[in-house]
């Protein structure tokens, strides 16, 4: 796919921002009380959540924004307990760059506050190939993306993010803003690794919290969050996950 630079609006979704924030906390309420009742496994394994960040200069405008929305998230997997987190990054000339896995989130909220942006293109295949490679050393729950564009061939990370699907790993993407080319995209790595596609701007910054807050409650409640059902965007998030 060519060089792509992300087109931002500042168009407003449909839906008032009280009716989108009542529908996402009820399904984080749900998630959340779903994670806290699950019982370990037979083998006694704690979630694994793999996250991974677009770090090029075109995400440089909300960058802030993004990072106290993550480290929001990082505080809520602390909260959560259970679930190991490792962070991705890439950005620059070729610069892609991994954390260990831990279980004191707060600590990479803290290494997000160090990141800056740099120019650079997409390197979502190194993501996928990491991800991958990570899951075949230990189960992964979820891999959580958050980006703005893509500039790599559709094809080859469309196969990348099958294979991850057939191996229980799903994806779940954030597109920022509202690049038609990178959301058809990120809906198809999406449906291939039977994860969730999602699209915030600087108006959905709850939304994007919240999601974010849910899916580090899914890595950590298991499976069982397949079968919840909610309404309107936290429906559109659930129906893809079934």
């Amino acid at each position: 796919m060519a060089d792509k630079t992300p087109t931002r609006k500042s168009d407003t979704t449909p839906a008032s921002e009280n009716t989108r924030s009542a529908e996402i906390a009820d399904f984080v309420a749900k998630v959340g009380a779903m994670a806290a009742t699950r019982k370990a496994g037979a083998s006694g394994e704690r979630g694994r959540l793999l996250f991974a960040l677009d770090a090029t200069m075109s995400r440089q405008p909300t960058w802030d924004l993004a990072c106290q929305l993550q480290a929001e998230m990082f505080e809520t997997v602390a909260r959560t307990g259970g679930l190991d987190v490792q962070l991705i990054y890439f950005r620059g000339f070729g610069e892609c760059r991994a954390s260990r896995w831990v279980s004191d989130a707060r600590a990479l909220a803290q290494l997000m506050t160090g990141i800056d942006c740099r120019g650079g293109h997409t390197q979502i295949s190194k993501v996928f190939s990491h991800a991958r490679a990570e899951h075949n050393k230990t189960r992964i729950n979820a891999v959580v993306y958050v980006g703005d564009a893509m500039e790599e061939d559709v094809d080859k990370l469309a196969q990348k993010a099958g294979e991850l699907g057939l191996l229980g790993c799903p994806i779940f993407l954030f597109q920022e803003g509202h690049d038609g080319a990178t959301q058809t995209a990120f809906k198809e790595f999406a449906r291939l690794s039977k994860g969730a596609y999602a699209r915030f701007d600087a108006g959905a910054a709850a939304e994007l919290a919240a999601l974010l807050r849910a899916v580090a409650a899914y890595a950590s409640g298991g499976r069982a969050a397949l079968k919840l059902q909610g309404s309107g965007t936290a429906r559109l998030l659930l129906e893809q996950l079934s």
